[in-house]
């Protein structure tokens, strides 16, 4: 009988894979909505002030860590009304089956505008045909805080300003006016703005029960600055004399005092978070990030990863681009002390160590739990639902000027392809939910499968994805110079031939990746299948 090869390192990696195998396919694969954890709604936001950026764009983004929203994607087009229309308010819109599910439920109606702006519509509605983008994380707050009067939620919110603000400014004044006079009714959020000038940080939360209305500060980003939002308030003292930086609601003091959460007689300032989300509260969960991506941006500022507070804003010590955004949203503490799989470590055959094929930041909690690894919420996570980077440029046309970098799934698995605002209508797969079940039809499908195989072997695997991914991002940012070059000069001739050449290059980028996902997806079930 032949002596067997396989190093002790080997059989026990095998045997772990295994393991880890049964853990992941029911808790990971296969978990229904119902199941998943609450932490899983949650995300992150980074803001580019325009001279903080490479080209001069402003830039805002979101992360939509969730578990439960949806996955279809679609592009509502500019709209007129008659006179007297109203306009229906729905509940968790972010939910919907698609855009024409029969299940919505409707909260109220309100006047409609005469006209309402095109946008690009996802669980979070993203940008409009203004280049005014949006993003978002849940920041919580005084649970006190949350209406049962309101109408209108998060996602609902973002939808009426998209389709009728221009700018930033113009975004902040409208969800005054409709929140003062038909409700607020979620939690805190942080809404991050940008147009082709400005970038805004816009925290709001419910006026509390039995009100109708809301409370909300707004700050702005300076122009040579980069923010971060990563579910905690993080707006503090307020000068509303500076009217270029900060903004809030009437009732903002006001409603502090009658809490009995401030009193302006005791000499200490009025600071916003601290009054109506305690920065107490705010765990090392959402801190470390905000501490991870300032200090990514501005290594030289030195700061403390286990601080209560840092800067709202950071000069970058460097401008930045897209790229390096989508960098930050793939971090996951490699190579510091924070880094969940630094102690999960093999032996090779000539005795190097090295971390083990199986170590993952993105175990869930079973697996960390027999591993004895202390949690870290990352930037990038396994359960992020899309992510966008949104691009304004206040030099281009709209329809070119805004562009949506978006990649489904896990940043750190995913490649991220350009939507111009411009565009008719989004691909076919992106109209399709696939939240519900496994749908071959569905874009999301092809990039979640490939992301939830890497976590078998993770250290090995992701270099087989990170090559194909990277190819197809490399490929984008580079031909997005000639691309709007080509279509400006038909937009001098004829716009709606740019906005078509526009709608078809996405297409072809974001069709191509999908295959190549789907490919990818079986050449790993092929290629490691004896792990399996």
């Amino acid at each position: 009988m032949k002596k067997s090869n396989l190093s002790k390192q080997t059989i026990i990696a095998g045997l772990l894979s295994c393991v880890i195998l049964s853990i992941f396919l029911f808790s990971s694969v296969l978990i229904s909505p119902q199941m998943e954890p609450a932490e899983f709604e949650s995300c992150t936001s980074i803001l580019v002030g325009r001279l903080a950026s490479v080209d001069g764009s402003t830039m805002t983004s979101h992360a939509c860590d969730s578990g439960t929203d949806r996955t279809w994607i679609n592009i509502v087009p500019h709209k007129k009304h008659k006179k007297g229309e109203m306009c229906k308010i729905y509940m968790e819109p972010k939910r919907t089956k698609g855009p024409n599910d029969p299940d919505r439920i409707v909260m109220g109606e309100i006047p409609q505008v005469e006209e309402t702006y095109a946008y690009l519509n996802a669980a979070y509605p993203i940008m409009n045909e203004h280049q005014l983008a949006i993003g978002e994380t849940t920041t919580g707050g005084r649970p006190e805080l949350k209406s049962d009067e309101g109408i209108i939620d998060a996602p609902e919110l973002y939808r009426l300003i998209l389709e009728r603000a221009k700018t930033a400014r113009e975004a902040i004044k409208i969800a005054d006016e409709l929140t003062k006079k038909y409700g607020y009714n979620d939690w805190g959020e942080c809404f991050t703005f940008a147009d082709p000038e400005e970038v805004w940080h816009f925290e709001i939360l419910g006026p509390g029960k039995g009100k109708i209305g809301a409370v909300w500060a707004a700050q702005r980003i300076p122009d040579d600055h980069i923010g971060v939002s990563a579910n905690a308030h993080r707006i503090r003292q307020i000068d509303l004399n500076n009217k270029d930086y900060f903004m809030a609601s009437d009732n903002v003091f006001s409603l502090a005092e009658e809490m009995g959460w401030w009193n302006p007689q005791s000499g200490k300032p009025f600071e916003f978070c601290y009054v109506y989300a305690p920065r107490g509260r705010t765990r090392l969960y959402s801190r470390r990030r905000e501490w991870r991506v300032l200090s990514l941006l501005a290594p030289s500022l030195k700061l403390d990863p286990n601080s209560e507070n840092y800067p709202f804003s950071v000069k970058p010590d460097r401008k930045v681009s897209v790229k390096d955004i989508l960098k930050i949203f793939r971090d996951t503490y490699e190579g510091t002390e924070f880094d969940m799989t630094k102690n999960l470590t093999t032996v090779t055959r000539n005795g190097k160590i090295i971390k083990s094929p199986i170590a993952n930041p993105f175990m869930n909690s079973d697996l960390r739990n027999l591993f004895h690894i202390p949690r870290e919420r990352t930037i990038a996570t396994g359960y992020c639902t899309y992510l966008q980077i949104t691009q304004s440029r206040r030099w281009l046309p709209d329809m070119i000027g805004g562009v949506v970098w978006l990649g489904y799934d896990n940043p750190a698995t995913t490649p991220h392809t350009p939507f111009y605002i411009g565009i008719t209508q989004m691909p076919d797969s992106y109209l399709v939910d696939g939240r519900r079940s496994f749908r071959r039809d569905c874009a999301w499908w092809a990039f979640r499968r490939v992301s939830k195989l890497a976590c078998f072997r993770y250290q090995i695997m992701r270099k087989d994805i990170e090559s194909v991914w990277k190819s197809i991002e490399e490929k984008a940012f580079a031909d997005q110079k000639k691309i709007e070059e080509k279509a400006l000069q038909l937009y001098k001739i004829n716009p709606d031939k740019a906005r078509k050449f526009l709608t078809e290059y996405c297409h072809k980028v974001a069709n191509n990746a999908v295959e190549a996902y789907w490919k990818l997806g079986d050449k790993l079930w092929s290629k490691y299948s004896r792990w399996f």
